[in-house]
């Protein structure tokens, strides 16, 4: 797929992992959907950053666990250009909890997560979907982690639901196809806020160390690690669907510890 003046949605994509995917794209000459729930100072870095490579961005405040929300985004990036060519569902939460802890996770714990990290990238895949299908083609990008291929990561809950976006993913691949591409990656440790914000500062120092020391590739993952990635999945991958790509650094492999997104 050609990006250049090609339209992406990327969901929460304010900070971390989406901003890069963002940036990314723009630098490739694709105008971006910028969405946020509540980080609308960052958001508007992200858009402004896009728009000084001179692509076009529209700034969308939705969550995506709110399936009217979804189909608003989705139409408000067809009113403004007519198309939308990708989608990489990045929004996600988390509840850190030690997976010994079984008194640590709700009900409500899991249902928030799940909203929002499965039922959530549902409701905008579905939400793109008709578009997509009458341009007769579309890609779409589910940020998943290591988590839901290792059972390891923040909590169980969380764990739990990247394997569902695993198994959705490679469903939604068939129901979609031929017009509609649908993969995952899925990410190990990954430098920034999100983990340093859930681990404490001392564990993930510790965490990024013991990456840089013992994974094959002897690096901590980068949001533009992880971009790389997932738009490979848009523009270089034609002819893949229903794949879940590791992106750790080789950590899942033996004898490396495994710290998920």
């Amino acid at each position: 797929m050609d990006l250049r003046g090609g339209v992406v949605i990327v969901t929460g994509s304010a900070t971390g992992v989406g901003a890069a995917c963002a940036r990314l794209l723009a630098s490739k000459g694709c105008n971006v959907v910028i969405n946020y729930t509540k980080s609308e100072a960052e958001a508007r870095e992200t858009e402004a950053a896009c728009r000084e490579v001179g692509v076009e961005t529209l700034l969308v405040q939705a969550d995506v666990a709110d399936d009217a929300d979804c189909r608003r985004m989705a139409a408000e990036a067809v009113a403004k250009w007519g198309r939308i060519d990708g989608l990489i569902n990045n929004a996600g939460v988390t509840k850190f909890v030690d997976h010994t802890n079984l008194e640590g996770l709700t009900a409500e714990d899991f249902q928030r997560i799940y909203a929002v990290n499965v039922i959530g990238a549902y409701q905008m895949t579905r939400a793109v979907a008709p578009q997509m299908k009458s341009q007769g083609r579309g890609a779409v990008v589910n940020i998943s982690s290591i988590a839901g291929v290792m059972g390891i990561g923040s909590s169980i809950a969380y764990a739990a639901s990247k394997g569902a976006l695993n198994t959705m993913t490679l469903s939604l691949a068939r129901a979609l196809g031929p017009e509609i591409r649908v993969n995952a990656i899925c990410p190990g440790f990954i430098q920034g806020r999100w983990l340093r914000s859930g681990m404490g500062d001392a564990a993930y120092e510790a965490a990024k160390a013991a990456q840089e020391r013992t994974t094959p590739l002897r690096r901590a993952g980068t949001p533009e690690d992880m971009a790389q990635a997932a738009v490979w999945f848009l523009e270089g991958a034609d002819h893949v669907t229903g794949e879940l790509l590791i992106v750790d650094a080789g950590a899942h492999l033996a004898g490396a510890p495994l710290i998920a997104r």
